[in-house]
């Protein structure tokens, strides 16, 4: 029996406003509104450019309706959008990214983890010697002086949970470049954790 209670998905509403249907953006801005907030948040590092690049984002999936390729699926297109603004943004204003790596992301089926809890490397637990909140400064200390573009791929795949063909597509780089950059992302994070690990113990004891 035809489930009269199903909600459309995105590419459905997407095409709806296409033919001019106003509400069916209004329900995709909320229907993303939270995800996307916290994916800006994260990549600019303070609220209000977020709110201010969210802003941004929506015009411009409104003047780029008509290029939208309807065989894509529409949230990676929306936050590949959003990613060029909050790019755009940082450019603009010479700030470096900062990433709220304690803040909790939305995980397939109903756990949660945070930013660190998804990367695979050898990060200690919290102990007596170390904080929880002391190992989050740490870690994003570490992460903030990697490259915008490993940061980058790192929030794609750790945050937004793409998968490589998605972040191949939304970057426009080849399958096997994502594969790669995303381990020397990993890499770097966990040298840069290491470094920064090393010096907090040697003032610690100094």
């Amino acid at each position: 029996m035809h489930n009269l209670n199903a909600q459309p998905t995105d590419e459905a509403l997407f095409e709806r406003y296409r033919g001019g249907d106003t509400q069916a953006f209004r329900t995709l801005i909320e229907r993303h509104h939270d995800d996307l907030l916290a994916f800006l948040f994260r990549l600019v590092g303070d609220r209000q450019a977020a709110e201010d690049v969210f802003q941004e984002a929506w015009v411009q999936v409104h003047l780029s309706a008509d290029t939208f390729d309807r065989e894509r699926t529409f949230r990676p297109w929306l936050f590949t959008i959003a990613a060029n603004k909050g790019r755009d943004y940082l450019r603009k204003k010479g700030r470096r990214q900062t990433v709220d790596l304690s803040a909790p992301v939305r995980q397939d089926g109903s756990g949660t983890a945070t930013f660190v809890d998804l990367l695979e490397v050898d990060i200690p637990s919290p102990d007596a010697s170390m904080q929880a909140s002391e190992r989050d400064a740490m870690v994003q200390r570490a992460i903030q002086s990697m490259s915008p573009q490993l940061r980058e791929i790192l929030l794609l795949a750790y945050f937004q949970r793409l998968s490589y063909a998605q972040i191949a597509e939304d970057l426009q780089i080849p399958l096997g470049t994502v594969k790669s950059r995303l381990h020397a992302a990993v890499a770097s994070f966990a040298q840069r954790f290491g470094q920064v690990s090393r010096s907090a113990s040697d003032q610690e004891h100094s």
